[in-house]
């Protein structure tokens, strides 16, 4: 039974749901649910170059995933890579935020300003701090041998203990502001009077921040924390730009791995696993996040 002309009109032109929602659905299965489903068959497969077909190849993917060293190793700098950066860009964040948390004439134009590094592509910025930490012409090379930090000898992204670190400085550089901004929203949105009757009790600020500011705050930095985390464990551009998993595999990521088994070694099947063992992980530490945190969409 076909619906009528005139239920299908009013559906349209009414305040129905329905018409909002196709294109937001139409976008979802595109997007999201068919590339997923389709990698959870690719995952089952793999490609045979020789012959050019997807050979059905069942578990054999994620029997080699638990076998393969390079996998383990990958997963080891990532967690390594999102727990300092994340560190370093909340510790950053909450203490420039706290700095520009001001009314006075030149803070609302500072705050505009933190925007500019966020709209910088990433592969841009890990171009600039390739040039910078250049062994021969690189700027920050240059002053941290004046202040000798660093020997000439020692290039930072061509020395295995440094290379991480020198990525990790363009990653923080740019989205630091990021945390900024959400912190400091926060911020501008706590109420006076708790900080009024603490300034009467006469409490330090230390104590101020440790007993009001942090506690009122908490939510704010659960939310700043998860989107962050979350980006920060697909890390991909700064390590491809600037040192290409190396020194060896010193700055080697999972998600670095899962691209060069999938363009470089054409293993389209190996490729679709590890990406879904990634998206896993994201998964599984973001809801376990939202639980401990105890944060509401």
């Amino acid at each position: 039974m076909t619906p009528s002309p005139d239920l299908v009109r009013r559906t349209v032109i009414s305040d129905h749901p329905l018409p909002w929602l196709l294109p937001l659905i139409a976008l979802l299965v595109v997007f999201t649910i068919f590339p997923l489903i389709y990698n959870i068959w690719l995952s089952f497969h793999e490609f045979v170059p020789r012959r050019r077909v997807l050979e059905y190849v069942g578990g054999q993917n994620w029997v080699q995933l638990w076998e393969d060293s390079r996998f383990w190793q990958s997963l080891g700098v990532t967690f390594l890579y999102f727990i300092i950066a994340l560190v370093f860009e909340l510790a950053l964040g909450m203490g420039i935020a706290l700095l520009l948390d001001s009314d006075e004439p030149g803070f609302g134009i500072l705050r505009g300003l933190l925007t500019m590094a966020l709209v910088v592509p990433p592969a841009i910025v890990g171009m600039m701090f390739l040039l910078m930490e250049d062994s021969q012409f690189g700027v920050l090379t240059f002053f941290l041998q004046m202040i000798g930090v660093l020997s000439p000898e020692t290039p930072i992204l061509s020395t295995p203990s440094l290379a991480l670190a020198g990525v990790l400085l363009a990653e923080i550089w740019q989205w630091t502001p990021f945390m900024v901004l959400i912190l400091l929203a926060g911020l501008r949105a706590l109420p006076t009077e708790p900080y009024e009757a603490a300034m009467i009790d006469g409490a330090s600020p230390i104590q101020t921040f440790v007993r009001l500011t942090l506690p009122m705050m908490s939510k704010v930095i659960a939310i700043a924390v998860l989107i962050r985390g979350i980006d920060l464990f697909r890390v991909f551009d700064y390590v491809f730009v600037m040192t290409s998993g190396g020194p060896g595999t010193a700055t080697y990521t999972l998600s670095l791995y899962a691209w060069q088994q999938t363009f470089s070694f054409i293993k389209w099947g190996y490729g679709a696993t590890l990406s879904l063992v990634t998206l896993a992980i994201i998964l599984v530490l973001a809801n376990l996040f939202i639980k401990l945190a105890k944060v509401k969409w």
